[in-house]
């Protein structure tokens, strides 16, 4: 992985209790250098809408920062849970890593 991508792996039932982890490693990412920051959701069993808030916080701090935030392997509890909010249409959204690495990781 290049070393302007950053990996956030989420595992679990991802919810209030959680999010905060979410908010204060995303707030670590923003000194780190990172041009991209990919939140992988493939062990991700669960989403609430507390997590989804905490993702778009850090959507919007990372943006901020001038750093994108993608996602990849969400699964279908999760997708349904972007689509009925509308962040399907704010987040980019990857199948995979595969796919992430196809279409933005710079090669060098």
């Amino acid at each position: 992985m290049n070393q302007q991508v950053k990996v956030v792996k989420l595992s679990g039932i991802v919810k209030t209790t959680n999010s905060q982890e979410l908010r204060e490693h995303i707030t670590q990412l923003l000194e780190s250098g990172a041009k991209i920051v990919l939140v992988d959701c493939q062990d991700v069993s669960f989403m609430d809408s507390s997590a989804l808030g905490a993702l778009v916080l850090a959507f919007k701090t990372l943006r901020a920062a001038d750093i994108r935030l993608v996602l990849c392997s969400i699964n279908e509890q999760v997708r349904i849970l972007f689509e009925l909010t509308g962040m399907d249409k704010v987040f980019e959204i990857f199948l995979n890593q595969d796919e992430f690495n196809q279409v933005l990781v710079p090669k060098n």
